[in-house]
Order: structure tokens, then sequence, then C-alpha cells
């Protein structure tokens, strides 16, 4: 018994109370690649919540000072020079007026009956864009709701849309969310804090449990790219086993004219398991893959952590932003340091 219970421990602090059903280990005897689809857990009773296995609205709300703590630079008002964001996000849709035609007008926007009616060459002025649309996509396949530390991978999504959705709301953006169904939709663009608890509450129904009607991410960037308009932001919580679904061509279409950032999200286990024997539950039996051996452990490596590196690889490629973001990382670390260009590392 104390043997068990120190090999428990050794193996990175499982939940306790949590029956892990795992077809992933059916490789051991079989050809078939390893993966996580298929958990299955078993919480023994819902009085008694252990953290980390299902997000809560309470603790979306209070990322909202993680976000804040990340604001980007404010406007100068004495002369100082530097890099800061314009409230203005470009030449919006909507018609304002038009002028008569000045040299270096764009002949696009040529207003031609107007023209027709003066004589004279006349342009149209569109209304500014003051706020843009921050669209979050959620990811609902089987293999984010487990974990091993801290938290489970799809309370760590949930938390990592929180931060974007108080970031939105921090930079003047609307917000909305949506994951692959058919059935359930979109979570309407609203601004404000009513617009952020609005995504929030759908979060927290998405990753409490494996939805029923997942119709998987690529349903779920087909509706985005339908909704979106040019300069919006897209921000996809994602399996990397997920990105492989996706058709190649769909990434460079969405980049091109939206922000597009990609947030793998990951578990400790799977990039770096322990040194011995682990046991798991798979098809009714118990299996035990001995992750000491170079080999078993190298062919978990390369379904797991190098899964993650080559759906990087791809996006990358492809001119959109990733971040593989740990489950047991602090949630607002993929957020770009305030001055920085880049993003923090988890």
């Amino acid at each position: 018994m104390g043997n068990r219970e120190s090999e428990r421990q050794e193996s990175g602090s499982l939940f306790p109370f949590i029956r892990w059903t795992l077809t992933c280990f059916d490789a051991l005897t079989s050809a078939q690649d390893w993966s996580l689809q298929g958990l299955a857990l078993t919480i023994p009773d819902s009085r008694f919540p252990i953290p980390g296995i299902a997000p809560t609205l309470a603790e979306l709300v209070a990322l909202r000072g993680a976000a804040q703590a990340r604001r980007p630079p404010k406007r100068g008002r004495h002369g100082i020079s530097g890099p800061a964001p314009s409230p203005v996000r470009g030449r919006g849709m909507e018609y304002a007026e038009s002028r008569e035609y000045a040299q270096g007008d764009d002949a696009r926007h040529i207003d031609w009956r107007l023209t027709a009616r003066s004589g004279r060459m006349h342009t149209k002025l569109f209304q500014a864009e003051r706020e843009r649309l921050t669209l979050i996509v959620a990811d609902t396949a089987s293999e984010l709701y487990f974990g091993t530390r801290v938290r489970f991978k799809s309370v760590q999504a949930a938390r990592a849309g929180a931060v974007a959705a108080w970031a939105a709301i921090r930079d003047g953006d609307r917000v909305a969310a949506l994951r692959g169904s058919t059935g359930e939709p979109l979570v309407p663009p609203a601004g404000g804090p009513r617009g952020a608890l609005r995504v929030l509450d759908a979060l927290v129904r998405w990753y409490a449990k494996p939805p029923g009607d997942d119709a998987g991410l690529p349903v779920a960037l087909d509706r985005a790219r339908r909704l979106l308009r040019p300069g919006s932001r897209l921000l996809v919580l994602a399996d990397a086993g997920s990105i492989a679904s996706v058709p190649a061509e769909a990434w460079p279409a969405l980049a091109m004219h939206h922000e597009v950032v990609v947030l793998l999200i990951d578990d400790p286990l799977e990039r770096e398991p322990p040194r011995l024997r682990l046991p798991f539950v798979s098809a009714g039996r118990r299996v035990e893959p001995d992750l000491a051996a170079g080999a078993q452990r190298r062919r978990w490596q390369e379904a797991f952590s190098g899964a993650a590196q080559r759906a990087a690889e791809l996006l990358r490629a492809r001119g959109v932003r990733v971040e593989i973001l740990s489950a047991d990382a602090p949630s607002q670390s993929w957020l770009p340091l305030p001055g920085s260009t880049g993003a923090a590392r988890a």
C-alpha cells in the first residue's frame, strides 16, 4: 500500500477520486496511434467540488485584474514619443459624407451619383471605426477535459478565454464567443462588463463537461469566418490534436484579414511524463506503459508534445500567432507585456 501511495505522489500528484478511461493505451496492444480521445471522468459527489476540475464564474470574473495588469501603454500627453495604440481602428464601412475629390484620394471611393449631379468629382468619406470585435472560439474536444497539475486543460482554456474577454473590454472592443456546434447560437457581440460576463457564462457551461453535440473545431472556424469583418481579432482556444482536423488553407485566409491568435493548451504529463510505469484503465482493463523505457517514452512524446510542436510550426508558417499554454501556468502569461511587441511565453 505504501509503495502505491509513493508511486502516485511521484507520478505528479494526480487528482484524487478520478477514474481515467483513456483509449490511447489500446495502442500498446495494437498499431493505433496514441491519443487522449475518449477520456472519461468520474467525480464522486458534486457537493464536494475539487478545485481545477470545472471552471467557476467567480474565478473567471477574478481574472479581470490579471488582464488589467497587462494594460498596453497609454497615449502620451506631454510630447513623449513611443509606441502606443491608436483609439481609431481604421476606415469603417459606415458612410459619413461626401466632399470634393482631392489629389491622392482613393479612386475606389468616388461618389459617382453626386459627381454626375454636380459636374464636379466627389469622393465618399466613411465613419472611422473606434471599436472592433474580439471573437473567442472555444474548442470543446474531449482531450481537453483532463489534467494532472493544478487544473484541467479545459479549466485553463476557460481561464485564458476569460483573460482575453477582459483584455478586449479593456481595449474598448466588443466581445463574442462560439464553439463547434450546429445548434447553439453565437454569444452575441457586446461591449463593457455585460459583454464580458455573457462570454464568461458561456465558457463556464462549455468547459464544465464535454458537450454532447461537439461538431469539432473546423465547424467553429467556419462559423467564425462568416461572422468576422476585416480587422477583427480572433482568439482560438484549442487542443493541439484539433489543429490537424482543420484544413491548412483555412488559416492563411483568416490571418490575411484578421488578427489571429491560437492558444494550444497542454498538460505537464503530456509534455514530460514521469520516468516510471504509469497505470491507466483502458477498455475496462489495467494498462501500465513503462515510460522509463526509451522506446515507449519516445512514442509518448511524439504523440503528445510532438503534436503540439508540429501544430505550432504549421500555424506560424501560415501567419498565425501561436502560444502553448500549460495547464499549470498563469492564465494571463500569453498576453503581451506592457511596452512589448511579443507575447510572454508560458
